[in-house]
């Protein structure tokens, strides 16, 4: 049987799901921070729920994607992540869970993948390239 030491390298592989991860949300959570959190709030308001819980979305979409990015407090930084994303699909896109767009695709992937790759992250852990290089309890 072939070995396959070209792919084994997982302390790799854990760092291109943080980056993958924590840059596509930090992004999110940066325009928040630069062009304010107001349309967050109404759309948790048409939810139902107080417009005050649209602020942890900062929490979800910048700190922990930052936490998770720089490999500091990764996996409990993947779970407030995971915990965000699901948050979106419930309040954002609840009416749209079941559709498939006109590509065939799901019309809530990127939330899907975002859920599950912060899932993963905490599960993983932050890998040896990282600030913590993966020796602390919560890396």
């Amino acid at each position: 049987m072939m070995e396959h030491k070209f792919l084994d390298h997982p302390d790799i592989g854990k760092l291109l799901l943080r980056l993958g991860v924590g840059l596509v949300l930090f992004l999110h959570g940066l325009g928040k921070l630069e062009t304010g959190i107001a349309g967050t709030v109404g759309m948790v308001e048409g939810a139902g729920l107080p417009g005050w819980l649209a602020y942890g979305s900062l929490l979800g979409e910048f700190v922990a994607p930052l936490l998770i990015l720089i490999g500091k407090w990764s996996r409990p930084a993947g779970l407030v992540l995971a915990f965000n994303m699901l948050m979106t699909i419930l309040v954002a896109h609840r009416d749209i869970v079941f559709q498939r767009n006109d590509f065939g695709g799901w019309m809530i992937e990127l939330n899907a993948l975002l859920m599950l790759g912060g899932l993963a992250v905490a599960m993983l852990g932050a890998g040896r390239f990282s600030l913590s290089r993966g020796e602390g309890r919560w890396d």
